[in-house]
């Protein structure tokens, strides 16, 4: 208890220096280019084709500030997004019916019984509650 109360009365007292040293003054820069440039590993050194141009699997921001205006993760990030066609402008149900392609399943079950999973014994149980202890004795 004591011990606490004198290490925080010395960390009160003692001047605090950063573990981490920066060389030389901070430099900001007045002006940054925001126009698209290739990563400079790109084995190309070209952006694709029409990018920015909307032709390119419709990417038809040209900034990022205009993808901003019109992204969504949990729903439209502005509200004057929302329209007539937009998200849950539609129930789900006039959207149609749920059904998986051919060779594609939703559940484990619905696999053929070859590729099903294989249920434990009462033995396999009882070596995994036991931690394999009553396989050695």
């Amino acid at each position: 208890m004591y011990a606490t109360r004198a290490l925080r009365q010395a960390a009160v007292h003692a001047e605090r220096t950063p573990l981490i040293r920066f060389i030389g003054k901070r430099n900001v820069p007045e002006q940054v280019d925001h126009t698209p440039q290739p990563h400079p590993a790109s084995p190309t050194g070209a952006l694709p084709a029409g990018f920015g141009s909307g032709q390119n699997g419709g990417n038809s921001h040209t900034s990022f500030s205009s993808y901003r205006d019109h992204a969504q993760q949990h729903g439209p990030l502005r509200k004057s997004i929302a329209s007539a066609n937009g998200i849950g402008s539609q129930p789900a149900a006039h959207l149609g019916p749920v059904e998986p392609p051919k060779g594609v399943y939703f559940d484990r079950n619905e696999l053929p019984e070859r590729f099903r999973r294989v249920p434990l014994t009462a033995a396999e149980i009882e070596a995994i509650e036991t931690g394999g202890a009553t396989l050695f004795g």
